[in-house]
């Protein structure tokens, strides 16, 4: 007879959670490429401005979208945390558990479970697991700090992803 694995945590959907979330899941950089865009409708409506008959407005228009886009990448971490916090599952208790079969989500707003079978790769930051998955078509990934986990959950989830040799 096997011996049947199961881990279980409990963790709140707090402000603290979905910060750290972010910060190891996101991939937005601050340098020249990512403000490309922003510099561009800037640059665009400056020339406007100066170098055409076109009415001002439209020219300021442009600016302002330069400037919102600028601060859209600015400001990416905090409004994505505000987004989450807006939820109706912020403040939330959610139970995870991690078993043979995969990672098991349940709170009082969802219960989902992601399949071993699901999971396409696993990458392991500082502070916890990026678990990535196809979902269709679509690669998604999953988050889960290493701050609720046990270590042999930890090494459990090792273990599920390692490649079979």
């Amino acid at each position: 007879m096997t011996e049947q694995t199961s881990f279980q945590a409990k963790f709140i959907l707090d402000k603290a959670h979905f910060t750290e979330c972010y910060t190891q899941t996101s991939t937005v950089e601050h340098n020249r490429k990512t403000y490309f865009k922003a510099n561009i409708l800037t640059i665009f409506g400056l020339f406007i401005l100066l170098f055409t008959p076109v009415n001002p407005y439209t020219a300021w228009f442009v600016i302002g979208l330069g400037l919102v886009e600028s601060l859209s990448v600015y400001y990416h971490q905090p409004w994505w945390v505000f987004r989450q916090m807006l939820s109706k599952a912020s403040n939330s208790e959610v139970t995870l558990t991690i078993d043979e079969q995969g990672i098991l989500t349940e709170s009082f707003h969802v219960n989902a479970r992601l399949l071993w079978a699901d999971v396409t790769d696993v990458k392991e930051t500082e502070l916890g697991f990026v678990i990535f998955f196809q979902l269709g078509k679509n690669q998604s990934k999953h988050y889960l700090s290493k701050s609720i986990l046990s270590s042999d959950a930890q090494a459990f989830i090792k273990a599920q992803v390692a490649p079979s040799t």
